[in-house]
C-alpha cells in the first residue's frame, strides 16, 4: 500500500485518470474559470513578438499596487505535460508571488503538442523572456532580475529554456524555480519504474503527452536536450535552481536525478523532496500544511536569489 504524507490522505481516493488524444482534446476546449484579480494587484495582458515566422506570444502580468519602480520579475510557465492548459491556469499561484514578493509575475501562453511540436513551446517562452529583457525599463522590471519557474511541464520548459539562453548570445535567468518538472522522455521506457501512490499525472499521461510533444515514439534516438533537459550531458554554468517533489511524483527520480547532476556540475540546486506527495498536490490540496510549506520554500528561494543579485549589484 502506498504511504501519502498525512496532509495528503485524502489522496487516496482521486481516481486514476489518463490523458489521451480525445481527453486532451476536450480539455483545450474548455475555457478555464478565472476569477477576477484582487484591487491589490495590476494585471495587464500583452502580445509580443513571437518565434521567427510564428504568432505572437500572450502574457498576463501580475504586479502589486504598491510596488517599487522597478521590480525584479518572474517569467512564469503552465504546466499540462505540453498538451492543455494556458497562461491563465496559475493565476491564484501567479498574484501570491506578486503580492509575497513584491515582484512583476508575467505568465506566458505557448503553443500546445501535437498542433505544435517541439520546439514550438521552447522557443515561445524564449522569446517572451528575450522581450522581457530587451523591454525592462518600460516594463519597471529589472533585467538583472528576471527569473524563471513552472511546474510540470511548465518547469520542464523553464529547464529547457534556461540551456536555450546559456547556448545564445543574449541574456540568461538569474534562477530557475522548477516544480516537479517533466524533464525526461526516457522515463516512458523505464522497466525499473514502480512509483507507489501517483495521482494525477500516470504513465499512461505521460507516454503519450511526449509523444505527442516530440512529434514520435518517446525514449528513442535524436531528442533535443531543450526538450528534454535531462539528456543534457553538461550542466555546468547554468543559473541556480530550485527543485521540489513528491514521492509518490512519476517525476521524483528523474527530478532528483537532474538536482545531483546540477550539483555535480558546480550549480547550486536545493532539493525539496516531499514524502508521501503526489503530483499536483500543493494545487489540489492547496489549503493543507504541506502544501502552504511546499510553496513558502518557493517564495524564499526566489527571494534568496533576488537579494543575491541585488547585493552583487550594490
Amino acid at each position: 500500500m502506498a504511504y501519502f504524507h498525512p496532509d495528503l490522505a485524502a489522496a487516496r481516493f482521486i481516481p486514476s485518470i489518463s490523458f489521451g488524444p480525445r481527453l486532451a482534446a476536450l480539455a483545450r476546449r474548455g475555457t478555464p474559470r478565472v476569477a477576477q484579480a484582487p484591487d491589490d494587484i495590476i494585471v495587464e495582458d500583452l502580445r509580443v513578438p513571437g518565434p521567427e515566422g510564428a504568432p505572437e506570444v500572450e502574457l498576463r502580468s501580475y504586479r502589486p499596487r504598491g510596488a517599487a519602480a522597478v521590480t525584479p520579475a518572474l517569467l512564469w510557465i503552465h504546466g499540462g505535460g505540453m498538451i492543455i492548459g494556458n497562461h491563465l491556469s496559475d493565476q491564484p499561484g501567479n498574484i501570491s508571488f506578486a503580492r509575497e514578493l513584491g515582484i512583476t509575475v508575467f505568465s506566458v501562453k505557448y503553443r500546445l503538442a501535437p498542433d505544435n511540436p517541439a520546439l514550438a513551446a521552447i522557443e515561445d517562452v524564449y522569446a517572451a523572456f528575450r522581450w522581457l529583457s530587451a523591454h525592462a525599463a518600460e516594463l519597471g522590471i529589472d533585467p538583472a532580475r528576471i527569473a524563471i519557474g513552472g511546474a510540470s511541464a511548465g518547469g520542464g520548459l523553464a529547464a529547457g529554456t534556461t540551456l536555450l539562453a546559456h547556448d545564445s548570445d543574449g541574456p540568461v535567468p538569474i534562477f530557475q524555480l522548477l516544480v516537479y518538472p517533466m524533464l525526461d522522455d526516457r522515463t516512458v521506457n523505464r522497466t525499473d519504474h514502480h512509483v507507489k501512490g501517483v495521482r494525477l499525472w500516470t504513465k499512461r499521461s505521460n507516454r503519450y503527452a511526449w509523444s505527442a510533444y516530440l512529434g514520435k515514439a518517446a525514449g528513442g534516438s535524436s531528442v533535443s536536450d531543450y526538450a528534454a533537459p535531462a539528456r543534457r550531458s553538461n550542466l555546468a554554468d547554468l543559473p541556480p535552481a530550485w527543485i521540489g517533489v513528491g514521492t509518490n511524483d512519476l517525476f521524483h527520480d528523474e527530478d532528483v536525478r537532474y538536482a545531483e547532476r546540477l550539483r555535480a556540475a558546480g550549480v547550486s540546486c536545493e532539493l525539496m523532496v516531499v514524502d508521501g506527495a503526489f503530483h499536483g498536490f500543493d494545487i489540489v490540496m492547496a489549503n493543507k500544511n504541506i502544501s502552504r510549506t511546499f510553496w513558502q520554500a518557493q517564495v524564499a528561494a526566489l527571494s534568496n536569489a533576488f537579494d543575491a543579485r541585488s547585493n552583487e549589484n550594490e
